[in-house]
């Protein structure tokens, strides 16, 4: 509770988000909603009213993460501000929306996807909530152990929801239907007398599918820096991968309108934006929703190319969005992220041809290329699909940069069949690439599979890939060496940053390991990306400048003069 001149301050809020830039978007439209209530963001907790932390549940170690976060969140509540609520956004809650108040009974206050512009008034409602419960007995302290494995059994003991069981949901207004969850309790009508909500429960505001997706009005507060900027085109997934719970939690694809996202990325560009990357859970599918009677599930690459033949000539596409907004007036990168391979035709191939401000860079996530595991995986696509398409893609747009990932140790995957995955990549040449290892989530279809593999045979599959990736990142930089090459300038770069460069992501998998020949990166350096790395995810290309020799979020020329075995070094061109 606030005392003495703390009653005449803001309220203050801080947050920690984890997990993809889909969750970062979800904590920015927080961020903008809270301000635009007139709370004060900090990024010290301790000295916050309340702290949200925005989850990510996209795989087993996520979700650990996760859980770990919010009982870190709550222990550093409980030794120093014990009026502090804790608030738990994103994807956790809208998996476990009916569990995670029981198993975590410490946190005031749980909301999902659909609340995000409402988290002023959940706010509020929680930090009341707190203060009557600091008058009542304490709730029960949770485990970190005891509440990751009692998620885990509860996935495994619930069946798959009729969505997921029937892939000819997906599409259908349907499977996009959604139902709120409000505090738990017994509806008064049938309360037993010794039943009676329990007013020391965690608030909960979760809807069971969501259906929000944000517009260009919609409150926003960046957390990206200046120079560029995610725009969520898109909402949701309607595809029946067998490994992959983001359907439950983001429910059924919902594309944003071509003008309210052209109107949003005229405003970013207004406000120094020279990068917008262009983000859902299947961006190739965007605006397919939008077409009349979308009653049916097109995820094949036979039932979306008759789909899009078919369209009026009028009609919104991914192809209509991006000459959109490569018209719109400056000198700006467009990037394209979270496409996937069955949602591709020849228009939009050339379509990203003829827009120049559309970076040649690709991401694709193909998840393997062994027909019997792309099978298992539900992935709609064929291997002989998939080699022609990567052809038509590089003879289509010169100069592309393509990204993808793959799923080792997918249940079933054999010695044979791993080699095979390991051929493709040897042969095809990715320019960027990621390995994940198999995650196995309970609710999902591949959970249930038979010749579950082990996770050292998993270790061991990842590390041979990406050994065999290594070989061909050193080539494809060492193609790079000398030539002449536009760069948008990132920063200074720091000496961790040149001493090691480790990264990964729940998403794109391990991205690099310890680079032996950073140990040469001696003395100033900038810090810049070039067409072909997205932020975070890929390479940087360190420019051997001073701050002072090259503007910060703008773009240059730099001369390749060597790499790294991921990153590019350089120098400003003459």
């Amino acid at each position: 509770m606030k005392k003495g001149s703390e009653l005449n301050r803001p309220l203050r809020v801080g947050m920690i988000s984890l997990g993809c830039a889909k969750n970062l978007v979800d904590a920015e439209i927080m961020l903008g909603s809270l301000l635009r209530h007139g709370v004060e963001i900090t990024n010290d907790a301790t000295h916050a009213d309340a702290v949200i932390v925005n989850t990510c549940s996209f795989i087993d170690a996520a979700q650990e993460e996760s859980v770990d976060t919010i009982l870190e969140s709550v222990e550093l509540r409980d030794a120093q501000q014990r009026g502090q609520a804790v608030i738990v956004s994103g994807c956790l809650p809208q998996r476990f929306r009916d569990e995670l108040p029981k198993l975590l009974p410490e946190v005031d206050a749980f909301m999902g996807i659909d609340q995000v512009a409402q988290v002023g008034d959940i706010v509020t409602q929680a930090l009341t909530h707190r203060a009557q419960r600091l008058e009542q007995k304490a709730a029960p302290k949770s485990r970190k152990k005891s509440v990751v494995s009692k998620l885990n059994a509860l996935e495994k003991a619930r069946p798959l929801d009729s969505a997921a069981a029937d892939e000819s949901l997906r599409g259908t207004d349907r499977f996009g239907q959604t139902r709120t969850v409000v505090t738990p309790s017994t509806p008064p009508s049938t309360a037993a007398p010794d039943t009676a909500p329990d007013a020391n429960a965690p608030i909960v505001d979760v809807h069971a599918r969501p259906n929000f997706i944000p517009d260009f009005d919609t409150p926003r507060f960046r957390l990206t820096p200046k120079h560029f900027a995610y725009v969520k085109i898109a909402e949701g997934c309607n595809h029946p991968c067998s490994f992959c719970i983001i359907p439950r939690m983001r429910g059924a694809h919902r594309s944003r309108t071509q003008a309210d996202i052209v109107e949003e990325a005229r405003r970013l560009l207004a406000d120094g934006v020279k990068e917008l990357n262009l983000i859902s859970q299947d961006s190739t599918y965007y605006g397919l929703d939008l077409r009349p009677n979308h009653s049916r599930a097109i995820s094949s690459p036979e039932k979306f190319t008759t789909a899009a033949r078919a369209l009026p000539a009028d009609a919104t596409t991914l192809c209509t969005l991006l000459r959109a907004l490569n018209a719109l007036p400056g000198d700006f990168w467009i990037r394209l992220l979270y496409t996937h391979p069955a949602h591709w035709t020849d228009e939009l191939i050339a379509t990203i041809a003829a827009c120049p401000k559309v970076a040649r860079y690709v991401d694709m996530p193909l998840q393997h290329i062994h027909e019997p595991m792309l099978e298992r995986m539900r992935r709609e696509t064929s291997q002989a699909y998939i080699v022609d398409l990567i052809r038509r893609l590089r003879a289509g747009i010169p100069g592309i940069a393509l990204r993808t990932t793959f799923i080792v140790g997918f249940p079933g995957e054999t010695e044979a069949s791993f080699e095979v995955l390991r051929d493709f990549i040897r042969e095809t040449r990715f320019e960027r690439l990621g390995i994940f290892t198999y995650s196995r989530e309970d609710g999902t279809r591949a959970a249930k599979m038979e010749h579950q593999v082990t996770d050292r045979v998993k270790q061991r599959r990842r590390e041979h890939a990406m050994a065999e990736q290594l070989l061909v990142a050193r080539a494809v930089a060492q193609g790079q060496v000398g030539r002449t090459m536009t760069v948008l300038v990132e920063g200074e770069a720091s000496g961790k940053q040149l001493e090691k460069a480790s990264v990964s992501s729940w998403e794109h998998g391990l991205i690099r390991s310890d680079d032996e020949h950073q140990t040469r990166l001696r003395g100033h350096f900038l810090v810049a990306r070039g067409e072909a790395d997205a932020p975070d995810i890929d390479g940087r290309v360190f420019i051997r400048a001073k701050p002072h020799q090259l503007p910060v979020g703008e773009f240059t020329r730099v001369r390749i003069l060597g790499h790294t075995d991921y990153d590019l070094i350089a120098e400003p061109a003459a």
